[in-house]
């Protein structure tokens, strides 16, 4: 069964609700299928605009986790992804953090071919790479912030409380 706003607001802890926004994800977005981007995009299209936002903006909270800035544009050099990606931030109000992400992807569009090179020509061409040392501040930055105040996730939770309507119900905005 979907989310609804009652739950949102009965929701006492970030990780209570955020683990809440991932079922309500997993239910919409069920996993098993192979993925396919054109595929991902059109079906997020399809769901409440919070939830897209979140949907959106997941692998990139993971790229920071596990990589940094740089990386995430190698590991998801779709400029449609991208461009959902910087809306869900913006959508989610995680100013700071779309702002980094829209200068890195400005600078990203300058080495879209390195980017999206075979993995093994990535990894050789990105630690050296003016790109990599562009980003750096950017990803350090980054991190800092999610010491603060959970990283996207925490904006996930925050826009939730905020908008749960947005969250449970289809709005088209975009």
């Amino acid at each position: 069964m979907p989310l609804t706003n009652e739950q949102i607001l009965e929701c006492a802890g970030h990780d209570d609700l955020l683990e809440l926004l991932f079922s309500d994800l997993r239910l919409r977005m069920p996993p098993g299928q192979p993925f396919h981007m054109g595929r991902f995009l059109d079906k997020i299209r399809t769901i409440p605009v919070g939830l897209r936002s979140m949907a959106a903006t997941f692998e990139l909270d993971v790229s920071m986790t596990l990589d940094d800035l740089g990386w995430h544009f190698g590991n998801w050099t779709h400029r449609g992804y991208c461009d959902e990606t910087l809306r869900g931030l913006r959508e989610l109000e995680a100013g700071e953090y779309a702002d980094m992400f829209a200068k890195a992807y400005e600078l990203a569009l300058t080495c879209w071919t390195e980017l999206s090179a075979p993995y093994e020509n990535f990894t050789k061409w990105y630690n050296e790479s003016d790109f990599h040392k562009a980003t750096e501040p950017l990803s350090f930055r980054w991190w800092e912030l999610q010491e603060i105040d959970d990283g996207v996730f925490g904006c996930w939770t925050r826009y939730a409380r905020k908008y749960p309507h947005k969250v449970t119900q289809v709005v088209t905005l975009f």
